[in-house]
């Protein structure tokens, strides 16, 4: 028996783009704590396998399920497919956590980006994460956590990311106000804002462009950029840690960049 397998508890996450990056970490931080795990991923299903597989031989469960977080359209018919997975996987009809963290990134100057650029974002970011939410409170558990994935530009300004910023803005508010009207059913909702991150996010710029890293590192006071692990951890501790009566919160995880 593995150590996974002893503290197994009967809490299930759903994490949107749960296949790569800060989603995939967060499964796997989850997993360790005996979550089970459902991941969505938009179109790289042996990413979104790939991660079942480990979690499979951590000794947990996990399930990955095709979605596009920016067309409403799909919301109704993937809650049916979620529904019937968490009953063949694991014998319920319902889930405890809400992830949503899918999401892209737009690099253009305020005064280039496009309608069409802005209107991608919009869906992913903001439309997607109401509706989404909103679709799958019939099946989140009373006493549930929701932890939707803002940014640090929310908070400071970095040039091409005026779009993206004022997205991660509306995240912020629409978490103050689902924390408000979810509260009465004990449904805790907070925001974690990630600082620069080395993932492929972004064409992975921070990841792998030398010159950025540096800059990203001598703007941040713990003297580096962030690792998903980093990300996936807070996630995790937001949700099954001691955090209980937290709700209506941002939560920065930067290491203190742009203070």
């Amino acid at each position: 028996m593995t150590s996974l397998e002893m503290i197994m508890t009967d809490k299930i996450a759903l994490i949107t783009g749960g296949s790569r990056g800060l989603g995939r970490s967060a499964a796997l931080h989850l997993a360790k704590q005996g979550v089970g795990v459902v991941l969505t991923y938009l179109s790289r299903s042996d990413e979104a396998n790939s991660v079942v597989t480990k979690i499979e031989n951590l000794g947990g469960r996990a399930a990955a399920l095709q979605l596009n977080t920016g067309d409403t359209a799909q919301f109704a018919s993937f809650t049916e497919r979620l529904a019937d997975t968490l009953d063949q996987v694991w014998g319920r009809q319902s889930f405890d956590y809400l992830v949503n963290n899918a999401g892209i990134g737009i690099n253009s100057a305020f005064a280039e980006t496009t309608e069409d650029e802005f209107d991608t974002l919009m869906n992913i970011h903001v439309k997607g994460v109401f509706f989404l939410t909103q679709r799958l409170l019939l099946l989140i558990e009373d006493g549930g956590r929701i932890v939707n994935l803002s940014s640090g530009l929310a908070r400071f300004s970095l040039p091409g990311y005026a779009a993206y910023g004022t997205m991660k803005g509306a995240v912020e508010v629409l978490t103050r106000y689902m924390a408000q009207e979810l509260g009465p059913r004990g449904i805790a909702v907070n925001a974690i804002a990630p600082g620069a991150i080395e993932t492929d996010f972004g064409g992975g710029m921070v990841r792998d462009n030398s010159e950025i890293n540096q800059f990203v590192a001598a703007s941040t006071a713990m003297g580096r950029a962030g690792l998903p692990e980093d990300i996936g951890g807070a996630i995790a501790s937001l949700l099954v840690g001691g955090n209980q009566w937290m709700t209506a919160q941002r939560i920065e995880v930067s290491g203190g960049m742009n203070l």
